[in-house]
């Protein structure tokens, strides 16, 4: 059976990583990064227990424990949030919520005459290997929301966010590899993967 290859520590698949998510970008983009580390990455769609909580740490957290029940591998699960400062945090852990009922241009319409165009996303990665541990990783993004929407690349919110790194242009107008040079996702999975190699190689 397929838990009879899972260790108490490490899975021994080496450097097969367990994706779980629906989001095809997503997955994309977190398996470009995880390349770079030598590490191979597996996309599992299975449905995870889904909390509402103010923190995406703890969502992040509960939903790779959810999975790692579920399958009895060792997964990483990914969750991440628009925090506008203008709108006290908001859409922050209710983002994918907030896209699905009011989209990019229901947040320029709260936006709009607001000055103050600050934000972040911000990333949480999960990885879980037993019920006794689940860890967490953290990346941020910060940046502004732009006056329109642009860029046809990426998803979600991606056509308003512009990184600071690279002022004027949204994540929706960048590539993968380029938007995985500044995103919150990029850099949490990043810590990740330097974690787990250091893990697998002491």
């Amino acid at each position: 059976m397929i838990w009879q290859l899972h260790s108490d520590k490490f899975p021994l698949y080496g450097k097969l990583i367990f994706f779980v998510t629906n989001n095809l970008h997503k997955f994309n983009e977190a398996r470009r990064v995880l390349a770079e580390y030598g590490l191979a990455t597996v996309m599992l769609k299975i449905k995870t227990l889904e909390v509402q909580d103010e923190d995406i740490k703890n969502i992040a957290k509960m939903s790779a424990l959810s999975a790692f029940r579920e399958v009895n591998l060792p997964v990483i699960v990914e969750d991440a949030g628009l925090f506008i400062e203008a709108l006290n945090g908001f859409p922050g852990p209710y983002s994918s919520y907030a896209y699905r009922m009011i989209g990019v241009n229901g947040i320029l319409k709260l936006m709009d005459g607001v000055d103050n165009r600050r934000a972040q996303f911000k990333s949480a990665v999960a990885f879980c290997d037993s019920i006794n541990n689940v860890r967490c990783f953290h990346g941020v993004a910060d940046g502004r929301i732009s006056e329109k929407p642009r860029g046809s690349g990426g998803f979600g919110f991606d056509p308003i966010f512009e990184p600071e790194e690279r002022p004027g242009k949204t994540f929706a107008e960048m590539s993968i590899e380029e938007k995985n040079m500044f995103s919150h996702r990029a850099k949490a999975i990043r810590m990740f993967a330097e974690w787990y190699k250091s893990q697998q190689n002491p």
